[in-house]
């Protein structure tokens, strides 16, 4: 059985109904994450595997797009227009899981995923970031579907109890006030058997950026040799992503987050919940892996390394 579309997700951020715009290439990849997995990161890498050879190399911003983005000012008449005319090889972003994004069985699906306590840390900077204006974006009647998203807790702990605790749609138990994680990555892992999906743990990019690229390049069928691996290792290590983001000037970024693009781009490392969960937490935690999680996915998201 192959997957199929079961659920629509529209809320504050997402609109998977946007996907009905899209028509799949042979060549396409479609770089699918929860969030704050690594997505812009393998997107930095997909970017210079495709154009960091180029003498005149084009703005990031206009060889991707997030078609699921329902916030971010790309209306679906531009959408269209993007998906249909471009000419080069499309790697695009979602953060739909499977049950909501369609398959093609002629499409690569890049699944990147991470640690959900990793994630937690991540998305607790991000979000705690947000500007007043954005939210005002985020909650404007004329667009929102459903409840208007709340602040949340400026307490890291009470934060992840609200997102470790329920979901934001009915069929979610974990994710608030955003969308799901852990359901995510399993509905993505119970297919993991297809041959167009490749998995990428966030561990193994820290720890292996050289192979990640080696990997990403071979399964999306761009042609690499030794040199090419390397210089788009040095491209776009962790530091140099974040040095490349901070120096570039992003009215959108300053309008969203309190301190710009050094708060989309932050640390990138793992382990920081250590200091900050009690007992209690973590409990709230494995609680959650046995609601959504199988053992085998779980024990992976907390690991990385080959998936079997």
């Amino acid at each position: 059985m192959l997957p199929n579309v079961t659920r629509t997700y529209k809320n504050h951020h997402l609109d998977s109904t946007r996907w009905n715009l899209y028509r799949p290439r042979s060549n396409d990849v479609i770089i699918t994450t929860a969030y704050k997995s690594g997505t812009t990161w393998t997107q930095a890498i997909f970017y210079e595997l495709l154009y960091g050879d180029e003498a005149q190399k084009p703005d990031p911003d206009t060889v991707n797009v997030w078609p699921d983005a329902d916030f971010n000012g790309l209306k679906k008449d531009a959408l269209k227009s993007w998906l249909d005319g471009f000419d080069r090889q499309r790697y695009i972003k979602s953060h739909i899981p499977l049950d909501g994004l369609p398959y093609y069985e002629q499409v690569k699906y890049v699944i990147v995923c991470r640690d959900p306590r990793d994630v937690f840390m991540s998305l607790f900077n991000h979000v705690s970031r947000y500007t007043p204006e954005f939210y005002r974006m985020l909650n404007d009647p004329a667009r929102l579907v459903g409840e208007p998203m709340p602040q949340i807790s400026t307490d890291p702990r009470e934060a992840w109890q609200d997102w470790i605790s329920h979901g934001w749609f009915d069929w979610e138990s974990e994710g608030y006030p955003m969308w799901s994680n852990m359901h995510h990555t399993q509905s993505y892992w119970d297919f993991r058997h297809l041959p167009n999906f490749l998995f990428i743990h966030y561990n193994d990019m820290l720890s292996d950026l050289s192979g990640a690229v080696a990997k990403l390049a071979a399964f999306s069928n761009i042609e690499v040799d030794s040199q090419k691996i390397a210089r788009v290792v040095e491209a776009t290590t962790f530091e140099n992503v974040k040095q490349k983001a901070l120096s570039l000037t992003n009215d959108r970024m300053a309008s969203t987050f309190e301190g710009g693009q050094a708060q989309f781009i932050f640390k990138g490392t793992n382990g920081r919940w250590k200091d900050i969960f009690t007992n209690e937490d973590l409990e709230l935690y494995e609680a959650a892996k046995k609601r959504v999680l199988t053992e085998d996915c779980a024990h992976w998201l907390e690991h990385g390394g080959a998936v079997s």
